[in-house]
């Protein structure tokens, strides 16, 4: 059987940092899985010598092997540069949907008293990103002009992966558009959570405003876990929201989830994981960045792999880096004095230690 080949995207300043640490997790002797690994630079001075050619590269190396990890990377600001490589991706390998999962971290007190984990579907393209904008007239007559599209394809990608995820951690389907306001626009997404929730009766359905959604959020101590599909902008909001709800951006990972336009089931044809924070310049080459939500995605990612040991690590994973929380080995953002390295070291010995017991249960 052909190791599968993991499409790594290395990044800027503490971004590559981190990768290079979260890859340490994933070595064969930690998990004892066999990873193929395909490296490319997207790095800020790389994307401009190659006018983002190198961003094309690594999205038909994510068509071929299914799999990327990417590293966080500089946005420059100016007009007229290489821009950010996320938008140049997703549209490249055709992404539908983006997944962001916040949760709470052991000794990190939330906000509201929330514990169960929150789960944003959006969408990863349309809506309010790629509109075209314009204006009109002049001094206080001067009006300004957006065209927003969505897909009836795309809001039933992201509907159905909202339900199936919900029906995986046993959650519920929360939230949704201004339907009411927008029917036609927004209420094209109500209309497939509707017939999703249709396609899967056993899975707990509450749809509820956009604006609803945020004031319930604050006051949400439910048990089970909440799976909020939404628009492309709602859900950018919403994900900056319940990440911080959980007192910390750290303990989140993200995805980006490609189907094909003719998908029966529900299996990615791409996935790509990364943590949803930025470069952190301040902490670059200090070691003292937080590599939990690197090494999170890295859990994400290799659980799409149709193995059983990569299944066991993904969990393995997930659970010594929690527990590495629990423990008080934490970096300073999370009150602690550990270096990114010792977290890392951390983190693989827990690994290592679960593998070794689970193999004989």
């Amino acid at each position: 059987m052909t190791a599968p080949t993991i499409v790594v995207l290395e990044g800027d300043q503490t971004g590559q940092e981190l990768l290079v640490e979260a890859l340490r997790v994933l070595d064969r002797p930690v998990i004892d899985v066999p990873l193929e690994f395909e490296r490319y630079d997207l790095s800020l001075d790389r994307r401009r010598a190659t006018q983002n050619g190198v961003v094309r590269e690594a999205a038909e190396a994510m068509v071929r092997n299914r799999l990327g990890l990417k590293a966080a990377t500089i946005t420059p600001e100016q007009s007229g540069d290489v821009g950010s490589p996320n938008a140049l991706l997703r549209k490249a390998v055709g992404g539908k949907v983006i997944v962001r999962t916040g949760r709470k971290l052991p000794r990190v007190r939330p906000v509201a008293g929330i514990h169960a984990p929150i789960t944003v579907v959006r969408m990863a393209v349309g809506d309010a990103y790629g509109a075209r904008e314009w204006r009109e007239g002049a001094g206080d007559a001067e009006v300004a002009h957006r065209t927003e599209t969505i897909s009836r394809g795309v809001c039933r990608f992201v509907a159905e992966y909202a339900f199936v995820h919900a029906q995986r951690v046993r959650g519920r389907v929360f939230g949704g558009p201004k339907y009411t306001v927008s029917p036609i626009y927004e209420g094209m997404l109500k209309e497939e959570m509707d017939a999703a929730a249709a396609r899967h009766p056993g899975v707990p359905y509450e749809p509820q405003l956009i604006d609803a959604t945020y004031a319930l959020l604050l006051s949400n101590a439910g048990d089970d876990p909440l799976v909020i599909p939404s628009l492309n902008r709602d859900g950018d909001c919403l994900s900056d929201l319940v990440m911080q709800l959980f007192g910390s951006i750290a303990g989140a990972e993200s995805l980006l989830l490609s189907f094909p336009d003719d998908a029966q089931e529900f299996t990615p044809s791409v996935v790509m994981a990364e943590a949803p924070h930025g470069t952190a310049p301040r902490l670059f080459g200090k070691n003292l960045a937080n590599p939990l939500a690197m090494i999170l995605a890295c859990a994400a990612l290799i659980s799409y792999i149709d193995d059983k040991r990569a299944a066991n690590a993904s969990r393995a994973i997930y659970e010594a880096a929690l527990e590495t929380v629990h423990a008080g080995i934490v970096t300073p953002d999370l009150g602690g004095s550990a270096t990114t390295s010792e977290f890392t070291d951390a983190v693989i010995e827990g690994v290592k230690r679960k593998l070794d017991v689970w193999s004989t249960i």
